[in-house]
């Protein structure tokens, strides 16, 4: 090797050094920043009394069709008429209205001015494969401490927590600072008109929300590379949602004598097409506050990378594209495909043909965007990209308001040593449609959860532990008690 050869050798070398000497001090300096204190307050409860309210609250098959002709409205309606009867504190001293089709609104009069804090449920369920349960579904069974039934995680159990803190509350006494409303909607799982009105009418009177807390992120454990314990997810925006169909024709015929590529066959290679090429990667506000958060931490070297994401961004999303599930949900659009439609017959070409799939937008993709790519990814005059129906992401919640943190307050006081951190919610719910009157919609469901458990929602044997639920109460007593 030459002389100039080894000076660059030797150059390359040091700016090599150079480069993982910042990248390891940055990462000795990314150290966590302060936890919140727990207060050491106790809160006592009732749990027997909270375990039955909520086995009365399973009985009733609240559950929600696409199909309107399969509800059973009288469900719906034996669930308003049992909310006096298990909560006769709450029903004496708030008012309630009925809004929309099947939307129930307490109002819980505070002791001075200011803007009110919402806090959602909802108390439809999704449908049940009875067969595929190791216990009914809607008998509410105590067993080895759990509670089983549908709805005991999504969201009936929250809604439990809601009602009995403020029962409990109203019995001795108390009076929140400012006005509380409990809001709880009935059409929740097939996107109903409900909430939305409920929205309508807050606007109407002029109403500016405080804050509102819904279902969402949860406390749970090994959900964040290189970080263990229990981290507290408040979901500060949800995904978008949209529905797309590619749909391509032909003069059908018998399948003897086919035609070189088949309408069957550019349907599937349009799925390829969109499966190779995934959309671009977004770091959202809160995806950025949840990488900042729990990325100190984490092991070192993980630090080495969140310390570092203006270098190693690149390296980051190929490691998500890779192992895909939540971690690659939350820096990118994604699409599942979740439909497929041909002949009816093996031997006859269709006349038509379609695939369906379902999107989760992240912030800065649109519908109007998401359908743009497909068509320019699928490259293929002949299929017709249509978007069947579609919401754009919601606008990112306020984490520096003080609201945020006394709800986290409430957190670190029920969960002590969670960490807390900002999330982005997946799923859609209710809570998207009051971001167009507040910027502090939150989204938590107030339960510890493993995986096993998260799994059960929408799914077999969907049951809560005892322990969880109360905990779950003690929350909401330590939020509605916090000033708000």
């Amino acid at each position: 090797m030459g002389k100039k050869a080894k000076w660059i050798a030797a150059g390359i070398g040091a700016g090599v050094a150079a480069l993982g000497a910042v990248l390891v001090a940055r990462a000795a300096k990314f150290t966590p920043k302060e936890n919140l204190k727990p207060s050491g307050d106790k809160v006592e409860l009732d749990e027997e009394k909270i375990v039955k309210d909520m086995q009365e609250l399973i009985r009733c098959k609240t559950i929600s069709y696409t199909d309107p002709d399969l509800i059973d409205e009288t469900e719906f309606e034996k669930f308003r008429n049992l909310l006096p009867e298990v909560y006769p504190n709450v029903h004496e001293t708030c008012t309630r209205q009925f809004i929309g089709k099947n939307g129930i609104l307490y109002h819980w009069k505070g002791k001075q001015e200011g803007d009110p804090v919402v806090l959602m449920s909802h108390y439809d369920v999704v449908p049940v494969e009875e067969d595929q349960w190791d216990k009914p579904a809607f008998e509410a069974i105590l067993e080895n401490g759990e509670i089983w039934g549908r709805g005991t995680l999504d969201t009936k159990g929250t809604l439990c927590g809601v009602m009995e803190a403020a029962e409990k509350l109203i019995g001795e006494g108390f009076t929140p600072n400012h006005d509380i409303y409990l809001a709880f909607c009935g059409d929740e799982e097939v996107n109903g008109s409900s909430c939305p009105a409920m929205v309508q009418w807050f606007e109407d009177q002029g109403i500016h929300i405080a804050m509102v807390v819904d279902e969402g992120g949860a406390v749970v454990e090994n959900v964040f590379p290189g970080v263990k314990g229990e981290c507290a997810l408040i979901g500060t925006a949800e995904k978008g949602l949209v529905n797309v169909e590619f749909k391509a024709k032909s003069n059908g015929g018998h399948a003897s004598t086919p035609p070189v590529h088949t309408i069957v066959g550019e349907l599937s290679q349009a799925v390829v097409n969109v499966e190779k090429h995934p959309f671009s990667r977004h770091l959202t506000k809160p995806v950025k506050e949840m990488l900042d958060t729990l990325g100190r931490h984490s092991s070192f070297g993980y630090k080495i990378l969140f310390a570092n994401m203006w270098l190693f961004e690149g390296l980051f999303d190929q490691v998500c594209k890779m192992s895909g599930g939540e971690l690659n949900a939350m820096i990118r659009t994604t699409c599942a495909m979740t439909k497929m439609e041909g002949s009816k017959a093996y031997n006859v070409i269709p006349p038509t043909a379609s695939v369906g799939m379902n999107l989760r937008l992240i912030g800065g993709d649109t519908v109007e965007s998401a359908k743009a790519y497909l068509e320019k990814v699928v490259n293929n005059p002949n299929i017709e990209v249509s978007v069947m129906n579609g919401t754009n992401p919601s606008p990112d919640s306020d984490t520096s308001c003080k609201e945020w943190n006394m709800l986290c307050q409430a957190v670190a006081d029920t969960w002590e040593g969670a960490l807390i951190s900002p999330y982005l919610m997946m799923a859609c719910s209710d809570s998207r449609h009051y971001s167009r009157i507040t910027d502090r919609v939150y989204k938590f469901s107030a339960m510890k959860m493993s995986k096993e458990e998260r799994g059960m929602i929408h799914g077999n044997n969907e049951r809560v532990p005892v322990a969880t639920l109360v905990r779950c109460v003690e929350f909401y007593v330590r939020l509605m008690t916090s000033g708000i």
